[in-house]
């Protein structure tokens, strides 16, 4: 009996065969790359219209300033090189150093008390979905975003005055003891403008964590409750932990916003009284402008810019790597 012997099935597939079975016949190396450029250079040519503006008023600008950096210059007579000296004084001066506490302060007034009132705020709607009036809560929180800052400033100038709302309901309530003029005090000033801060800021995080609670499946804080958790156990292990990455665009934006600083302070005092409220976006102006010292103040831009770059980036990794 003789044994049958089949042929072994052909297993490569050709372009002819591929098309007759649907499958698509493998591209050559060449050809693939090819299409791989044809495709970067028709994204670039969508980026062109938004990279041309960006380039010519944020990037040059950007590198003019790092060049301008390296010179003593008054902005009028030709300047000097010195190479990095004015980066030394940067980080030697007693001022400038001054004016970095003061920005790391208003990191608590603008960073810190809102996302925690904006959290707070957020558990409770949370725990409460669905009840009347959340979205006109919504509108008057984040009003102040809408509002031009330099006008805030100009209002809380009215608040703050020596008779202006604040001392004025101090006094009706008989506390006419504790009345002060707040934006003129050594001790007062910084904090004044700060709780400003907080005041805008605080309604962007609300709404921003609110929206985020949106998102969160109401089955996990049901099982929660079913757990027996209160509702501080509730805000630390459920809503905290799933509004990790609104919490870390939130950082962001305020801690920006906080060393960066310039029309607020600029409005309210000034940097006064004395030097008690100087930032560096205020020191900046001085020194550019006022001071003859262009090339301090450029490093000093570099500097501020390099450190906002390095917070941002912290946040984001730790938010990134946070379990």
């Amino acid at each position: 009996m003789t044994a049958t012997t089949h042929p072994t099935p052909d297993r490569t597939v050709g372009p002819v065969r591929a098309r007759a079975i649907g499958a698509r016949p493998p591209r050559a190396p060449g050809r693939a790359r090819t299409l791989r450029r044809r495709r970067r250079a028709v994204a670039l040519l969508y980026l062109l219209p938004a990279l041309l503006p960006y380039t010519l008023f944020a990037v040059a600008p950007a590198l003019h300033t790092a060049y301008l950096s390296l010179f003593d210059w008054d902005g009028v007579t030709l300047p000097s090189f010195v190479g990095g000296a004015n980066y030394r004084r940067v980080l030697t001066d007693p001022q400038l150093r001054a004016a970095a506490w003061h920005a790391g302060a208003l990191i608590v007034f603008f960073s810190v008390l809102p996302i925690c009132l904006g959290l707070v705020a957020a558990a409770i709607v949370a725990r409460r979905p669905g009840r009347r009036g959340t979205s006109a809560v919504r509108t008057l929180l984040f009003l102040p975003q809408v509002v031009p800052l330099v006008a805030v400033a100009v209002i809380w100038r009215w608040v703050y005055a020596d008779d202006g709302t604040l001392n004025q309901a101090l006094r009706a309530l008989g506390l006419g003891s504790l009345a002060d003029s707040w934006l003129g005090s050594f001790t007062w000033a910084l904090p004044a403008v700060g709780l400003i801060g907080t005041w805008v800021v605080a309604g962007l995080c609300m709404v921003l964590f609110l929206s985020g609670t949106q998102r969160i499946d109401r089955e996990i804080y049901e099982a929660a409750r079913m757990d027996g958790a209160g509702p501080v156990r509730e805000f630390w292990s459920v809503t905290v932990p799933l509004l990790r990455p609104e919490i870390a665009v939130a950082l962001s934006i305020t801690v920006i916003a906080a060393l960066s600083s310039f029309d607020l302070i600029y409005i309210t005092t000034g940097g006064g009284p004395g030097n008690s409220t100087v930032v560096p976006g205020v020191l900046i102006y001085r020194l550019a402008f006022g001071g003859g010292q262009v090339g301090l103040a450029s490093a000093l831009a570099v500097v501020l810019t390099l450190v906002i770059s390095a917070a941002v980036l912290v946040i984001n990794r730790l938010a990134r790597e946070a379990p």
